[in-house]
């Protein structure tokens, strides 16, 4: 079996993205190339892989669990790089926003402290908001992480807010409750959001409730008024949106916010970073 990791990182991108163009993209590589890797990846490992049609790309059943695989044979393969080479700077990935407010007051502490070391945020639309994939040292989390490879510890907490459409009618008020926004369809981000149903009472979950991937689907599907939606107070923060409006839901449980690294790898000064996180949350 003659597998390449190229044609790994092909897989997982057409997947992630959707369409055989935007993973060219993703990968800054032709369509044809990326569609050359798959052809291959399918013939090494004898299987179809993904059913394709002239609007739309899926996974075969059998691609629903290779790419699981996939993505932990990228996994660590990034993590083997980056135990040999000196870091430069601290990448802190994050999957929707970073610490929102309180981004710009880490930076600066952390400038002060560490001249030399840059700390440089990095969005990654992945489950480990690019830790498991080697793009960032440590990742800003906000959902549970059962990833054994990792430890993670606490340094924050966040309000929940509801973005709505600025012509529908929560947008009037000052804040809203979780039964109001129960009577819209709600966007929800299953593999990197931070709301499921499962944040409303038993027998008072939305009407309806419709997959995004990523902020800005999510953004953009509220702006059209076809979805409502409930984030982090971060979210608010760093995304706002011609068309979407905040405001804070009054009695949603806030959203803890941990930072994650490798168990067997952990950054230098972590300590120091954590402490500063923490202090700039407050």
């Amino acid at each position: 079996m003659n597998v390449q990791l190229r044609q790994l990182e092909a897989l997982v991108a057409v997947a992630d993205a959707g369409t055989f163009t935007d993973a060219a993209a993703s990968l800054g590589l032709s369509q044809a190339a990326v569609s050359r890797a798959i052809a291959a990846l399918e013939t090494a490992l004898g299987v179809r892989l993904l059913e394709r049609t002239t609007r739309h790309v899926s996974l075969t059943a059998t691609g629903a669990r290779v790419l699981p695989a996939a993505r932990r044979v990228l996994a660590e393969v990034a993590h083997l790089e980056r135990t040999v080479t000196p870091p430069a700077e601290l990448r802190v990935g994050y999957a929707w926003a970073a610490l929102g407010k309180h981004t710009r007051r880490l930076q600066k502490a952390w400038a002060a402290a560490h001249p030399d070391v840059p700390l440089v945020f990095v969005q990654s639309g992945t489950a480990t908001a690019g830790l498991g994939e080697g793009l960032a040292d440590v990742a800003v989390i906000r959902r549970p992480l059962d990833d054994a490879r990792f430890d993670t510890a606490l340094i924050g907490a966040e309000a929940r807010y509801a973005a709505v459409a600025t012509d529908n009618a929560l947008a009037r008020r000052r804040s809203v409750r979780m039964a109001e926004l129960a009577r819209y369809t709600v966007a929800l981000d299953s593999r990197t959001g931070t709301t499921t149903p499962g944040l409303w009472p038993p027998g008072a979950a939305p009407v309806s409730t419709r997959e995004s991937h990523g902020v800005d689907e999510w953004l953009t599907l509220i702006a059209a008024g076809q979805a409502v939606g409930v984030t982090s107070e971060a979210t608010a923060n760093q995304n706002p949106r011609p068309g979407v409006a905040y405001r804070s839901v009054r009695d949603a449980p806030p959203i803890e916010v941990r930072l994650a690294w490798w168990r067997d790898d952990p950054p230098t000064r972590l300590g120091e970073l954590l402490a500063l996180a923490r202090a700039a949350y407050g």
